[in-house]
């Protein structure tokens, strides 16, 4: 019986897990900056519009999005968010100009907004209640591993095929696999015995102290992560005049530790509080871009960027399970506002891209810094509340 039940459980949860991958997608951005300003040439500023094309979506739908799926299923809009966002793999092949480009990321931001605002209450309502924030770290942990692949995917299209753009035919095939198979999976999904969503339900709950602050936690942290991710080639090469491809590596890095920092979280979070753990990781993070921003060693410099993505690794599911689990039966509205706060990746790199211009590339860090000093300030306040 317990046997079947699990089988059951493997079912629904599997297919899920599977849109946390087509929800990586979107940090192909990170690395297709570097090679699209590459391409045609462009400043740090201009460059920077990339992940702001992606990203501002988030702050535009994801609240209309919360409510869509409260009026139709999470299930449902899911699955459009991901045809959306294999859609936007296919434009760079329609052809390939900095607009189109532009045009493509944008299709891309649209699709992953409803992705990551369907995906995570979906995650809830298939997995254990009591696992909840375990389950949100290791479906980070699946997203990170594309993360992590994605630099990887596209410097060895570009070294073999000599065509780095094949990466968005992978992540094209893959998104229609997760469509079908979530398509023809069968789940129950949870109701709430509230009015359906409005706008005014949604933007009421930063009424509540606790929610906004999380909720701004995600922006700081959303546009720190994104800021590290389309940064650290930019970064390596100015300091140690690296090439392009070997410093768009330091990506991987960054994101390697990402994957192993979730899958630890997942276990971790089994003995130890989420709201501890989200104090203790984000004071890791912030202590390591301190550290890679004073020291001088490619090397140290390198072990730092790790150490940055280990300390990052589980802000995000921490925060998001903490306010699911604070106010349940509003999941919808809540995972509207959290994702929307991920417009935080829009906002954060172009004011760095600016500092960049204007100042150089490390004070351009320094923008990242206060986003974590805002995390370890939420962190405490959470531990306290």
């Amino acid at each position: 019986m317990n046997k079947n039940n699990s089988n059951i459980g493997l079912q629904k949860t599997l297919p899920v897990f599977m849109s946390f991958i087509v929800m990586g997608f979107v940090d192909i951005v990170g690395v297709a900056t570097g090679f699209i300003k590459k391409d045609f040439g462009l400043t740090d500023s201009l460059a920077q519009l990339i992940p702001s094309m992606a990203l501002f979506w988030f702050f535009v739908l994801s609240v209309p999005s919360g409510i869509l799926q409260d009026k139709f299923g999470k299930k449902r809009m899911l699955n459009i968010g991901m045809l959306l966002t294999g859609f936007g793999m296919v434009i760079p092949f329609i052809h390939y100009s900095f607009p189109m480009m532009l045009a493509a990321f944008i299709v891309l931001g649209i699709g992953n907004t409803i992705v990551q605002v369907s995906a995570n209450p979906l995650l809830h309502d298939v997995a254990p209640r009591e696992k909840y924030s375990s389950y949100m770290s290791l479906s980070q942990f699946v997203k990170a591993i594309i993360s992590l692949l994605g630099p990887i995917i596209t410097t060895l299209m570009a070294s073999v095929f000599g065509n780095w753009k094949l990466v968005f035919a992978v992540y094209a095939i893959t998104s229609m696999i997760a469509v079908l198979w979530l398509y023809l999976t069968q789940i129950e999904e949870s109701k709430s015995d509230h009015d359906p969503a409005t706008f005014k339900s949604c933007f009421s709950l930063l009424k509540n102290k606790f929610i906004l602050v999380l909720v701004l936690g995600i922006f700081m942290l959303v546009g720190s992560d994104v800021g590290m991710n389309s940064n650290i080639a930019n970064f390596l090469q100015n300091q140690f005049g690296l090439s392009l491809e070997r410093a768009s590596l330091g990506i991987s890095l960054y994101f390697t530790a990402l994957m192993i920092g979730r899958f630890s979280g997942a276990v971790i979070l089994n003995w130890i509080s989420s709201r501890l753990f989200l104090l203790i990781t984000a004071i890791v993070a912030l202590l390591s871009l301190i550290g890679m921003l004073v020291i001088h060693n490619v090397v140290v410099v390198q072990i730092a960027i790790f150490m940055v993505g280990l300390g990052s690794a589980n802000l995000f599911p921490l925060i998001f399970s903490i306010a699911i689990e604070k106010i349940p039966d509003r999941s919808n509205e809540v995972s509207g506002l959290m994702i929307m706060a991920v417009s935080g990746g829009a906002f954060i790199p172009p004011i760095m891209g600016m500092v960049s211009t204007n100042f150089g590339v490390i004070p351009s860090f320094f923008v990242l810094v206060v986003c974590m000093v805002y995390m370890v300030s939420a962190g405490i306040y959470s531990l306290k509340k």
